[in-house]
């Protein structure tokens, strides 16, 4: 199986990275991005782009892969809407595009997060446009999946580029285990969240829009 990554730097992009290149089914991993990842595996090439919304120049660089892993993306946090949909919707629905004409049919896995809304008219700005994504990918010509993980437990040394997050992170530890415990269908692992990618990727899954609780039934399967 060879796969492509988007957003391998992120907190999701590096647990799904880890578990890609720990997977001895999966042959080739290709990491799309403005800069190099700082990762080096046999198994692992980048494909350098400034700009993910604009694939024109490495279209030849992106064919013959069966899946791809996309958590590119952005936190919604004192930004305004047209911006935000521009990263979120925008980009992510381009490369999308260009992935469905130069590989047809192949496993698209978006991670959105919980709480999106599909209906695209609500309330909550972040929700409303994640929402709009999703509905879009499922249109494509591809075997799209979203993903919509809850809180997520950094495992393996990975940290969040969001220090906001590091932060929250940081003071969260001692209570994850109880979390996890207690809330079994709002907690993940990014080591979860990339065994449930590999496994959607292998075998498909029965539903395109995924919780966690289906997250953590795949990983555990």
């Amino acid at each position: 199986m060879k796969v492509l990554i988007f957003g391998a730097t992120g907190m999701v992009g590096q647990g799904v990275l880890r578990e890609c290149l720990r997977a001895p089914d999966v042959e080739i991993v290709a990491a799309g991005g403005r800069s190099a990842i700082g990762v080096h595996d046999p198994k692992l090439r980048q494909i350098l782009c400034a700009d993910v919304g604009n694939l024109t120049s490495v279209e030849a660089e992106l064919t013959g892969f069966g899946a791809c892993f996309f958590s590119l993306g952005v936190s919604s946090a004192g930004m305004n809407e047209a911006d935000y949909e521009r990263i979120t919707y925008g980009l992510t629905l381009s490369a999308a595009q260009t992935l469905s004409r130069l590989n047809p049919g192949m496993t698209f896995i978006y991670v959105s997060g919980a709480g999106t809304d599909s209906t695209e008219h609500g309330r909550v700005m972040w929700a409303r446009i994640k929402g709009r994504t999703e509905n879009a990918l499922l249109r494509l010509p591809l075997q799209a999946y979203m993903f919509r993980p809850g809180m997520i437990e950094p495992l393996d040394g990975i940290q969040s580029k969001t220090r906001a997050y590091r932060v929250l992170y940081m003071i969260a530890k001692p209570l994850l285990p109880l979390l996890r415990w207690a809330l079994p269908n709002q907690v993940l692992s990014t080591r979860e969240i990339g065994q449930a990618m590999l496994a959607v990727a292998r075998r498909g899954y029965e539903k395109r829009i995924l919780e966690t609780g289906d997250l953590r039934r795949l990983a555990n399967g």
